[in-house]
C-alpha cells in the first residue's frame, strides 16, 4: 500500500501582496516590468513554464506596445494573475 503525503496548496495572494513582489523584480527601478522581470516574478510565484506565462502576460495586457507592464498596465496585470490563480478572486 502507498502512502500519500497531502499538502495543502498555499492560499493566494491578495492583489497588494502581489503588487508588493512585483514591485521586488523591477530589477533596473524604472517603474515598468520588461519580460525578463516579468518571468522571474512569475517564477517566485510557482509558475510551470514562467516564460510562457511572462509572454502571455505581457500580450494581454502591455496596451501601449513597448514591451513594459508599467502604470495602469499593472492593474491589467493584477486581472491577469487574478485569471489564473495567482491571487485570491475575493479581492
Amino acid at each position: 500500500m502507498t502512502r500519500h503525503a497531502y499538502v495543502s496548496k498555499p492560499a493566494p495572494l491578495t492583489e497588494e501582496q502581489l503588487l508588493e513582489i512585483l514591485k521586488k523584480y523591477d530589477a533596473n527601478h524604472d517603474g515598468g516590468l520588461s519580460k525578463e522581470e516579468l518571468k522571474a516574478a512569475f517564477q517566485s510565484l510557482g509558475a510551470r513554464l514562467p516564460g510562457w506565462r511572462a509572454n502571455r502576460a505581457l500580450h494581454h495586457v502591455d496596451t501601449n506596445g513597448d514591451g513594459l507592464v508599467s502604470g495602469e498596465e499593472l492593474k491589467g496585470l493584477i486581472q491577469y494573475a487574478k485569471k489564473h490563480g495567482y491571487i485570491s478572486a475575493t479581492n
